[in-house]
């Protein structure tokens, strides 16, 4: 998979409840939680980000609950990954199974700004920023995470396993 788009940078500790505010926890629509997504954080996110866009924050992304919600706000907001010096292990597990992509570099936290043009080859795990011509090096998700992401997170991945072999 690769992304392409414009950087979204925060700060370290951002947990899920910034990222959806509990709230809006009485829904489980994807349209409706992109409407809300960081806004605690950022209240001109929603409106500043443009489909393929890219999240990029420092140590511990994802922290607090363990909520499914934070990564489907995300993603439904229209951004293509995240790049974090660090993930919340639950986060970092709750965004494969919901099919957004995510990537640990701090060489290229540290290097890339709010604002700069990034692409992604999620495939091989390169960051390069277009802005600066900077060339980072994540490490890729293994062959069966990326069809886990390529479809569209687990359920759906289960559900075309399923369908290809003649199961509901």
């Amino acid at each position: 998979m690769q992304f392409k788009g414009t950087v979204f940078r925060y700060g370290r500790d951002i947990d899920t409840d910034v990222i959806i505010p509990a709230r809006y926890l009485n829904t489980s629509d994807p349209a409706e939680l992109a409407k809300h997504c960081l806004e605690d954080l950022d209240a001109t996110f929603v409106s500043r980000v443009r489909p393929g866009d890219i999240v990029v924050a420092e140590e511990n992304f994802g922290c607090g609950s363990s909520r499914e919600h934070a990564p489907v706000a995300i993603k439904a907001a229209g951004v293509s990954c995240v790049i974090a010096k660090s993930f919340a292990r639950i986060f970092y597990r709750n965004s494969i199974n919901m099919g957004l992509p995510i990537l640990e570099c701090p060489e290229a936290v540290d290097a890339i700004s709010e604002g700069d043009v990034v692409s992604v080859d999620a495939d091989t795990g390169t960051i390069t920023d277009e802005t600066t011509g900077a060339v980072f090096h994540a490490q890729p998700f293994p062959p069966f995470i990326q069809e886990i992401i390529n479809d569209g997170g687990l359920v759906a991945r289960t559900k075309r396993v399923m369908a290809e072999k003649g199961g509901n």
